[in-house]
């Protein structure tokens, strides 16, 4: 694998740190891709192409690859980590697949949405074929606490959608408000990636709550990114519009903040715009404009580094190792990245 096929989680900085996260995690990777590849073989034609052409266009890998790195650090050794590596991977895709459809999605990374190519009813069943396929390869491993943790994060990421649905065109939805929606939508399913590699690494107490903790603070820095990249990105590098979140009624932190700290005619402004029945591109720039004099990208980028921080901070109970070390570049790259 080229250097250049780095997972898109791993900002392009100093070469040499690069190469360095690369030569550790590009054989795991590698491993994954295999056995995705692998586990989306059916008899029914459409489930593998269409469950290929959702895993294949573009993902990081990021939960996966959690879980792995997790299970190493509590010192599992072995090579049956990735089948269960891949229910995190599944069940994300699952989400994607069920978000498109209900966000009526054109695009997803840079190619047209599944739901536009094979329709609603089919990527929804395909959906459903993907969590029906984790939780069957969680019940193999027979651990009843793995498969709790992966059944109590698909109830807080299904909770977390009707949230968010509920909270659709909510200009006044709360940061706090705001914070559960990510925190079950995202943080969730990252958080159980990390815990599950704990359990499955035979870490105690200790150590899987560190690893919770830290996969969730990892997803809400994650998540307060991705806001940030609505107003600030490139649609080249994000693969969907900029202002993608504005267009569907999505208030996320920096427009909230926003709309608590800009001037009063701003404020009104971002009002006016918000509640369009469809934002032309200028007024897109118009928002963006608004919400970072107001502060709002600076203070979201912010709160992503506190929860980078506290990330980087659970994991102080677990000796050095290589598997840490990478650990720690993912929560400091993560609050940098540009897609």
């Amino acid at each position: 694998m080229d250097a250049s096929a780095l997972p898109s989680f791993i900002p392009v900085g100093p070469a040499n740190l690069k190469e360095k996260i690369y030569t550790q995690v590009g054989p795991d990777l590698a491993r994954i891709e295999e056995e995705i590849n692998r586990l989306l073989d059916s008899d029914i034609p459409l489930i593998s192409v269409v469950g290929r052409y959702i895993t294949g266009s573009g993902g990081k890998r990021l939960r996966p690859l959690l879980m792995i790195l997790a299970s190493r650090l509590c010192g599992y050794k072995g090579r049956d980590d990735v089948r269960l590596a891949v229910v995190f991977e599944f069940v994300h895709a699952a989400t994607l697949l069920h978000d498109d459809v209900v966000d009526h999605a054109e695009f997803r990374r840079s190619c047209p949405a599944a739901n536009t190519v094979w329709g609603n009813p089919a990527v929804v069943l395909v959906g459903d074929f993907l969590y029906s396929r984790s939780i069957q390869i969680a019940v193999g491993y027979q651990d009843i606490r793995i498969l709790q943790v992966l059944l109590d994060a698909t109830t807080s990421m299904s909770e977390g959608e009707v949230l968010q649905l509920i909270n659709s065109d909510n200009l006044e939805i709360s940061e706090s408000e705001y914070l559960e929606v990510i925190n079950r939508k995202t943080a969730t399913l990252i958080s159980a990636s990390c815990q599950t590699g704990a359990i499955f690494g035979g870490g105690g107490a200790g150590e899987e709550k560190a690893l919770k903790a830290y996969g969730q603070n990892l997803g809400i820095a994650f998540q307060l990114i991705d806001d940030t990249l609505d107003f600030t990105g490139e649609a080249e590098e994000l693969g969907k519009p900029v202002g993608n979140d504005l267009q569907e009624g999505k208030a996320t932190l920096p427009l909230i903040y926003a709309l608590k700290n800009a001037k009063a005619a701003e404020r009104l402004r971002l009002r006016q715009i918000f509640t369009s029945e469809k934002i032309p591109p200028e007024m897109i720039t118009e928002i963006t404009d608004i919400v970072a004099r107001s502060g709002g990208i600076e203070y979201t980028t912010g709160q992503a580094c506190v929860h980078a921080m506290r990330a980087k901070e659970a994991l102080r109970i677990f000796p050095e190792s290589p598997a840490k070390d990478i650990l720690l570049d993912i929560a400091d790259y993560v609050t940098c990245r540009r897609t």
